[in-house]
């Protein structure tokens, strides 16, 4: 059975390459032998010329992938205040610099964890990048665990306690279990029973919640998504290209 798309894109076809007879007939009037006729023709056509649906997909798909990039570029800008600033989101790299990257994120998807060390190196060779990392527990209940700790231990703790346990979540490949999250805490000096007791708390939740309503608001289902300033970029990415866009906009705004 041929998709609707694809037959929406053969009558696209045939409509183009046969506009001579299509201007000559009443495309919505036409008798049962003119429809006969006319779709032989354009099924004739197809099988000789069989490149020309293979040609039409993919404009479709640029169509769209551009349609794509137009919704997203508007959905960031309607919410670059929430993106960039929230009051609660973990800033880090140079929280002065002229170039904003957020990231949403989740401790237990593997490309997240590929990406980690390119934006660190992406941060250690740039001093000029404001980076925004976002909670977005999505992969299950040990997500939203990981999830919870690193919140409370900012609201305890503060940013640098914030950074090193979201450092040690991003690389730990166990269970996120009490004992784990507390040895974890205590290697790092802090007071695991007041982070324990905070991760319950209302405003972790109302945190967490707030950034899954924004992904909701900006279509995003998966992680990580980076947003670069005003262009969202979906997926991994190395830090030699995320260079080379920070650039170019530097050199756009020159």
């Amino acid at each position: 059975m041929i998709a609707p798309t694809r037959m929406a894109l053969m009558a696209a076809c045939a409509l183009s390459l046969t506009a001579p007879a299509a201007r000559a007939l009443d495309l919505d009037n036409m008798t049962p032998g003119e429809q006969e006729a006319f779709g032989a023709a354009v099924r004739s056509y197809l099988l000789e010329n069989p490149q020309v649906i293979l040609e039409a997909v993919d404009v479709l798909e640029q169509q769209q992938q551009q349609a794509g990039a137009a919704r997203d570029d508007a959905l960031v800008k309607a919410n670059l205040q929430e993106l960039q600033d929230d009051g609660y989101s973990w800033v880090g790299g140079n929280p002065e610099g002229d170039i904003t990257l957020v990231e949403f994120m989740d401790y237990r998807c593997g490309y997240c964890r590929k990406a980690a060390p390119e934006v660190e190196a992406l941060l250690a060779a740039d001093k000029n990048i404001r980076f925004v990392v976002k909670e977005f527990p999505i992969l299950g209940e040990a997500s939203m665990v990981s999830s919870r700790f690193a919140v409370a231990t900012k609201m305890v703790a503060g940013d640098e306690a914030y950074k090193n346990i979201h450092d040690t979540l991003i690389a730990f490949q166990g269970e996120p279990n009490e004992v784990a999250l507390r040895r974890m805490a205590e290697g790092l000096s802090l007071d695991a029973d007041a982070i324990f007791a905070k991760m319950d708390d209302p405003e972790v939740t109302d945190q967490i919640q707030r950034t899954r309503t924004l992904a909701q608001t900006l279509s995003i289902s998966g992680t990580p998504t980076f947003v670069l300033e005003d262009e969202m970029l979906r997926g991994y990415l190395p830090a030699d290209q995320l260079q080379i866009m920070i650039d170019t906009i530097r050199e756009n705004r020159s």
